[in-house]
Formats: structure tokens, sequence, C-alpha cells
């Protein structure tokens, strides 16, 4: 359907005579109530003639209903004031809730690692396993690791001489059996060796 002149014209004065847009539509043919809109609207034509609906097919504003008059020596009561909101108070932490831990900062590629844990925090014997495991390490790459290699990181990850234990790791843990000895160290004995 293409709007022409004459169709156009047609619109425009049933549209001023206050005719609805499905009156509109019924009469054009071929059109809906829809394009009868769009197009009343890109023509600039929405205000209408005073007294005319734009639509049978809308219901007309339903008006306010008046108050119905009180008998005589009743007194009019007012409807109770919807409660007010408590103003905020700032809300205190509960006692026993302990704070979150602060997150140490990552540490950008190409600058210093933080200090690692010093030589009297890992046991003497923990540390010459190391050594001696490092020695005999297979250096895999981070792609070359597999569930079944020691993924503990040698080395700062910022260098080229970055590097991963690659033995075969203890079952259900990440780490071969000496790097194992120094990650998972009993609680008991950490604090022994601190004092």
């Amino acid at each position: 359907m293409s709007w022409t002149d004459e169709r156009v014209e047609t619109l425009k004065r049933m549209w001023a005579e206050g005719q609805s847009a499905s009156q509109i539509a019924k009469e054009l043919g071929g059109v809906t109530r829809n394009a009868v809109i769009g197009k009343v609207h890109r023509l600039g034509l929405s205000n209408r003639a005073p007294g005319g609906r734009e639509d049978e097919d809308e219901a007309p504003v339903a008006a306010k209903p008046e108050p119905k008059p009180e008998p005589a020596g009743t007194t009019a009561r007012a409807e109770p004031a919807p409660p007010r909101p408590a103003p905020e108070r700032p809300v205190a932490a509960p006692s026993n809730v302990t704070p979150l831990p602060v997150r140490k900062p990552i540490v950008p590629a190409g600058q210093p690692l933080p200090p690692q844990p010093s030589a009297n925090e890992i046991s003497p014997e923990a540390l010459a396993s190391v050594r001696e495991v490092e020695k005999r390490a297979r250096r895999l790459t981070l792609m070359e690791l597999t569930e079944r290699t020691c993924k503990w990181p040698i080395g700062d990850p910022a260098t080229d001489d970055f590097w991963f234990c690659g033995l075969p790791s203890l079952p259900g843990k990440p780490y071969c059996e000496a790097h194992v000895g120094v990650a998972f160290q009993p609680m008991s004995a950490r604090r022994d060796r601190r004092r």
C-alpha cells in the first residue's frame, strides 16, 4: 500500500473531522489502524479538533468519583497518615565478626618480588631436600605442565629464567614430595620456628 496524494488528503480530512484511526483505516482500505496513526504523526496532525476522540477502541477516561456526603450528625474521620520510615542509623559491625584480611597488591611484571619466606620459617631438612630436588628438576614451562607434574614455580616470572619443577607430583597434591614439605607445613611447626 502506498500513500498517494488522494489517500493522504482523505486521511487529513477525516482526521480533522474527528474520525478515529480505525474508521479512517476502514475507509481507506488496505491499511491498518497503526499505519494511519503513524502517518498522522509523520504529517504532524497529532492535534485534534476540539471534541474529537483519537480512537473509538480506547475507553473514555473514567472520572474520579466524587466523595459521598456524610450524613448529618457524623464527623468526618481523617485517614491515618502513612507511617514515616525511620531515619537510617549507621549500623555498627557485630563484635564477633572478624574483618577480612587486606589483600596484597599484585606485583607488575619486571618489578622486584615481595619478600619470600625466610630460611628460618622453613625447616632445614625441607630446605635441603628442596635444593637437591631443584638440581634434578625438569624445568618445565607453563604450557608443559600436566596434572601429574609438580607446579612449584622457581625464579622471577618477569624474566626468561623462570620455570616450574616438573617432577612427578604426589597424588591429590599439586607439588612433588619435596615441595609439598615446604608448602604444607603443620601450623604448630611454623609457630615454634617463629619463636
